[in-house]
Parts: C-alpha cells; sequence; structure tokens
C-alpha cells in the first residue's frame, strides 16, 4: 500500500490534539516525525540523550550518514516536557516490554493505523509522518532543493513524486481542462 502524507493543515493540529489529550508517548512520537522528518527507524532510536539541546542529531540506519536537525517550539516544549526527570539512557518511545526498549516498527504502525481509524484516512503507514514533513515543508517555503537534501534523496523529481506534488499538480491541472 502506497502511503501518503497528511496535507491538512486543521486535520494535523486534531490529531495532535487528540494525541496530546490521550498519549503523551504517541504525541512526541507524531510531533518528532512530522516536525522533523526522520524515518521511523530512526525516530524508535531516539533516547533523552539524543533531544536534551535544541538540535536532534541521528546516525540514519539507511543511508549511514548523520543527520543534524533542529527541533521547532513546539517538539521542544514537547520534548522537555516529556523528558523532565528521566535518565540519559532511557528511550523516548518506550515499550512496556523488557526494561529499557523502545517499541517496535509493528507497534508504531499500529499506533498510526488506530490513529487513521479514528480519523477515517486511508494510505496511513510509519512513513506518513516523513512525508507529512516533507510536504508541509515545500507548501511553506516552496523550495524543493532544500527538501530534496532533508529527505536525502538523490533529485528534485524523486522528491516530488515521493511528496505526492506531481500528482497533486497533474490532478489540478486536469480539473481545469475544458476543450
Amino acid at each position: 500500500m502506497k502511503v501518503e502524507p497528511i496535507r491538512d493543515k486543521e486535520l494535523l493540529s486534531r490529531i495532535k490534539t487528540y494525541l496530546f489529550n490521550t498519549n503523551q508517548r504517541n504525541h512526541l512520537m507524531f510531533l518528532t516525525g512530522i516536525h522533523c522528518g526522520f524515518r521511523i527507524s530512526d525516530i524508535l532510536k531516539l533516547q533523552v540523550k539524543h533531544v536534551k539541546g535544541w538540535d536532534i542529531r541521528v546516525f540514519e540506519e539507511k543511508t549511514g550518514k548523520y543527520r543534524q536537525v533542529r527541533m521547532t517550539k513546539e517538539l521542544k516544549r514537547a520534548m522537555r516536557d516529556y523528558i523532565e526527570g528521566k535518565p540519559n539512557e532511557e528511550y523516548l518511545f518506550k515499550s512496556r516490554n523488557g526494561i529499557n526498549n523502545p517499541i517496535s516498527r509493528k507497534r508504531a504502525y499500529e499506533i498510526l493505523r488506530d490513529l487513521a481509524d479514528d480519523f477515517h484516512l486511508e494510505q496511513i503507514g510509519t512513513h506518513t509522518l516523513r512525508k507529512t514533513y516533507g510536504y508541509q515543508h515545500y507548501k511553506k517555503f516552496n523550495n524543493v532543493a532544500t527538501i530534496m537534501t532533508a529527505l536525502n534523496h538523490a533529485n528534485q523529481r524523486e522528491t516530488m513524486i515521493y511528496l505526492g506534488i506531481e500528482q497533486e499538480e497533474l490532478d489540478k491541472q486536469q480539473s481545469k481542462i475544458d476543450w
């Protein structure tokens, strides 16, 4: 199944509010994904020590490269409240299984699927968070080169396809055909 970004900013706001009110861990996982654009495998490896400053620096599992992202004010506030009093080595997105283990990729997927059910969304998966980051970044700044670099893509066309921008533009143009 091809997953899509969450395009509607009002819907994003409703989801964030819902998660804030229901599950702090899941809220923070969602925020980290949509504000930083990390892959879920990299998000799940984060520990308290990785988020104490303003920058999150991760070693990307897929690319084998380091990537540094400055936290937004919203994410930093949520992060600061969440990690208060926790030891440096504690995983941010801790599983109930074991003493200090992160949730699994499968569990992260289940959390997002439950969210999709609650909000009647389709084509949602763990990559939705990363795609949402890219899509919203592109829509705000309209700079495909920057988002291409942030997502570590080889070219701009790959980024446009990945974010669904190309299809969105084609659909928009198609709806204007009147010949």
